[in-house]
């Protein structure tokens, strides 16, 4: 194994993943390096970042990094295939994006066509979206950090000073950071979009929207002036004035609803085939720079990077084997993973770039990072996983009891709290089992009882858990026990109950009756029909709320959970109707799109979902 040394003169022993073929070395630093590579099966080509066992804190900030990456899906962001720990360290295995950034583009070229710079600004911006519907704000958008490719899209990468939405401090890329970045104030996906529409000025005119001799002159125009548009064509300055508005409250409110805007003025500008155009004419200004392009090191065909992901991912998912078996698929994510990592071998002047190569973990982009940067560490994020229950107690006979667990929180009583809330359906279960047994009908024969648990929402504030309860009630009779939708906060330990999340007057018969206009029945496998199931076929006010049981004599069925629950997915608001019986009525579904129903919810609970 080489020995390689830092300027210190310390030992950096190099390790490898065996199933990957290293190309070239793009760069190394104390704690590591980062490889061009591809996986020895499918020829898919890789960046690796590797980090030497050593460092605790950089370990952490990278595994929680991983898991806030994982979270990510979307064709514009580049694609996290794994994150692997063994005795040597920690590796990260990325898509190798094969292009150049932007900000080689410009330096190129000068500056781009309305049409190709408003492609980019697209194309980053459901990037960025994709991050804000989990609650990720990426706070260092700039033309470093994004690559355009040979066919004219682009891919947005390095997430290294990613915080959580309502997170963060003082950090960023001066000429781009937003108003309340430079007052140090949390970001929020309104921030993104400033940057966006910074670099979008630059695109367009060739110049940064705000120019001066030192920091507090360049902080003063971000906070006080008036952006320079005089370059810029009439028909897009309104887009510019809306994205780079002072507050943020005044701006999109995040990069997906900038999107519809953006679309619209092009179009109003440029024709309806303004896209067709921007991509023509960015593919030539990338083009022109294909020396740099990193895939020309690797044997392989440049459209293998988006094959066989899933071999190079070889199976888990970020945030599976950064913290545990993970519900969800293996993640497409952002790039440049380990803040910790980067901050500090940047720091130490350690990483000798190779080329000018652009992937998504090249150094490259690893020491643009790191400028601005505040080098905390990422906050904790929870890892949530479907755990089983078997087992038999006395007369009671638990079979593949399905319930959530999280872990990875860094508060051992939150931790806890929110466990127990999201064990709370199975618990309740067990005791009206028990119940069940212990009043003598079952003559000796054992109750079952089992759960279906499907996840839905798994961080990055709330986790929600839709539970199905069945028994065999000792075969004395037949139906289901019910179920409940359980979300949980995961900075209180706080279960949501429908007052936490709908506003006083969506809770009335009016607002009941206009809830109900939005939703429509979702397919769940099962074949009833809301409209068989309900006589007047509207929901009540009192289905939202628990609901006491009159004359039972079983323990645990005292009071039953509501009827009716908000059950939050990553693709839409959920309603669950759940409860007990034996007519198949009580476990159906109705969605409708966030966008619908937010005006319904309360606005602080509203402001954290997705968007």
């Amino acid at each position: 194994m080489p020995d390689h040394r830092d300027e210190q003169g310390e030992r950096v022993a190099d390790w490898r993943l065996a199933e990957f073929i290293e190309a070239r070395e793009l760069g190394r630093g104390a704690q590591g390096r980062v490889v061009l590579a591809h996986h020895a099966g499918s020829r898919t080509p890789v960046a690796i970042k590797y980090l030497a066992r050593g460092d605790e804190s950089a370990l952490t900030s990278l595994r929680a990094e991983a898991q806030m990456l994982g979270r990510l899906t979307s064709p514009y962001v580049a694609r996290l295939y794994r994150f692997t720990e063994s005795e040597h360290g920690a590796a990260i295995v990325m898509e190798a994006v094969n292009g150049a950034s932007l900000k080689d583009v410009l330096a190129e070229n000068g500056r781009l066509e309305p049409e190709a710079a408003l492609l980019v600004l697209k194309g980053s911006l459901l990037g960025l979206a994709a991050a804000h519907s989990v609650g990720v704000v990426h706070r260092d958008y700039k033309p470093a950090n994004v690559v355009v490719q040979a066919d004219g899209l682009s891919k947005l990468v390095d997430f290294g000073v990613a915080v959580l939405s309502g997170q963060g401090s003082f950090a960023g890329t001066p000429a781009y950071m937003s108003p309340e970045q430079w007052r140090g104030e949390p970001a929020t996906p309104a921030t993104d979009v400033y940057a966006a529409t910074c670099v979008f000025v630059e695109c367009v005119t060739g110049r940064r929207p705000f120019r001066a001799d030192g920091r507090a002159a360049l902080m003063n125009q971000h906070l006080t002036a008036a952006p320079d548009v005089e370059d810029l064509p009439e028909a897009l300055r309104p887009l510019v004035a809306e994205g780079m508005a002072k507050a943020p409250q005044e701006r999109p409110p995040g990069a997906a609803a900038f999107v519809s805007r953006l679309e619209a003025a092009a179009a109003a500008a440029y024709g309806p085939d303004w896209e067709r155009r921007g991509v023509r004419a960015l593919a030539a200004a990338a083009v022109g720079l294909a020396a740099l392009f990193p895939l020309g090191a690797l044997a392989v065909a440049p459209g293998a990077a988006g094959a066989a992901a899933g071999t190079a991912g070889a199976g888990t998912a970020a945030g599976s084997a950064a913290g545990g078996s993970g519900l969800g698929s293996a993640g497409t994510a952002g790039a440049s993973v380990s803040k910790g990592f980067l901050a500090t071998a940047a720091g130490k002047g350690a990483i000798a770039v190779a080329g000018v190569a652009v992937v998504a973990t090249s150094a490259t982009v690893a020491v643009y990072a790191t400028k601005g940067s505040d080098n905390q560490e990422p906050e904790p994020l929870a890892s949530v996983r479907l755990a089983s229950q078997t087992q038999t107690v006395g007369g009671l006979q638990i079979r593949d009891a399905r319930y959530a667990t999280v872990t990875g929180l860094g508060d051992p009583a939150l931790e806890k709290r929110v466990n127990q809330e999201l064990r709370a359906p199975l618990d309740r279960l067990i005791t009206i089992g028990r119940g069940n047994y212990d009043q003598g009908r079952c003559r000796g024969v054992p109750v079952t009882v089992f759960t279906s648990a499907r996840a839905g929402l798994q961080g990055p504030r709330f986790v929600s858990v839709r539970y199905f309860m069945q028994s065999d009630w000792c075969k004395q009779a037949d139906g289901a026990v019910g179920g409940e939708v359980v979300t949980v906060d995961l900075r209180t330990g706080k279960r949501l109950t429908a007052t936490d999340v709908f506003r006083p007057e969506t809770l009335t018969a009016a607002g009941i009756a206009r809830l109900q206009t939005i939703f429509t029945q979702r397919d769940n496998g099962h074949d009833r029909k809301w409209t068989d199931c309900n006589s007047d076929g509207g929901f009540k006010r009192a289905d939202f709320f628990p609901e006491r049981s009159e004359g039972t004599t079983i323990k645990g069925m005292e009071t039953g959970p509501p009827r009716l629950s908000a059950f939050l997915t990553p693709a839409e608001f959920r309603l669950s109707w759940l409860h007990g019986g034996s007519d198949g009525c009580g476990n159906l579904d109705f969605g409708a799109s966030y966008a619908s129903v937010r005006a319904l919810l309360k606005p602080d609970f509203a402001a954290l979902l997705p968007k």
